[in-house]
């Protein structure tokens, strides 16, 4: 599975960038992925080879660039209950000075920048995003109508932003909840509100979930649950970038 570090031109510098590709072929399908707020790391790219085994070319970019290439902050090799406090404190400012102008900024030079890959084949790109980054997704496709065909955010705040953000979301969508994030009764209200924008959505609360699921060096890692992740993201991508 090819591999490459890139540095990604920017609005505020540059931002350094993992990506993974099919050795096969010579385009394909653009997908951009958003880290946790723990970053890139080893599970990240782990992560992002799995789906470009399945024929996209996937692009993690380092969204703390501002502050130095990834990974930022030292992490341990397995997250834990333990370790989470100091880390935390690290990572807050990081994920505070992240503004909604920031974000929409680094998401037009992202987007941009997958799009003239020369691996990545002309047409529509997807988005997906964990923790953190199902935000950030959710930003990027409302800001790309059009050009985002699919987004998928996993156990994010996805409404964050409000009915409006998500009224201005063209493409597919799927949301895959943690269940300690997520009540039924707030579940209904964003799935609402997803309806009352005319979005072509699923939204669900994965069960016995707590915050982090997909993330194998952490507490929340649910092996079913990432499955379950798969299994809803890759005929996602598949209806929208590959049989659209």
């Amino acid at each position: 599975m090819p591999t490459k570090m890139l540095r990604i031109p920017t609005a505020d510098g540059q931002a350094d960038a993992f990506a993974a590709f099919p050795d096969h072929g010579e385009r394909h399908p653009g997908v951009l992925m958003y880290a946790d707020g723990f970053g890139i790391r080893p599970v990240l790219r782990e992560m992002a080879r799995e789906l470009a085994g399945h024929g996209y070319f996937v692009l993690v970019p380092n969204v703390f660039y501002r502050h130095g290439p990834a990974p930022v902050i030292e992490l341990p090799e397995h997250i834990g209950e333990e370790a989470r406090p100091a880390v935390f404190d690290q990572l807050m400012p990081l994920i505070e000075a992240l503004t909604t102008e920031r974000v929409l900024r680094d998401a037009d030079a992202y987007v941009r920048f997958l799009t003239t890959q020369p691996e990545v084949s002309a047409g529509p790109v997807a988005v997906t995003g964990y923790c953190i980054g199902g935000l950030l997704a959710v930003r990027t496709a409302a800001a790309h109508p059009g050009l985002v065909a699919a987004v998928a955010g996993f156990h994010g705040p996805v409404g964050a932003d409000g009915p409006d953000a998500l009224a201005a979301i063209t493409a597919r969508v799927h949301f895959g909840h943690a269940e300690g994030d997520l009540t039924p009764d707030a579940l209904g209200e964003l799935n609402r509100a997803l309806d009352a924008a005319g979005v072509d959505y699923t939204s669900e609360i994965y069960p016995g979930t707590i915050h982090g699921f997909t993330m194998s060096d952490t507490d929340a890692f649910n092996p079913a649950a990432l499955r379950l992740h798969w299994d809803r993201l890759l005929p996602l991508l598949d209806r929208t970038l590959v049989n659209s």
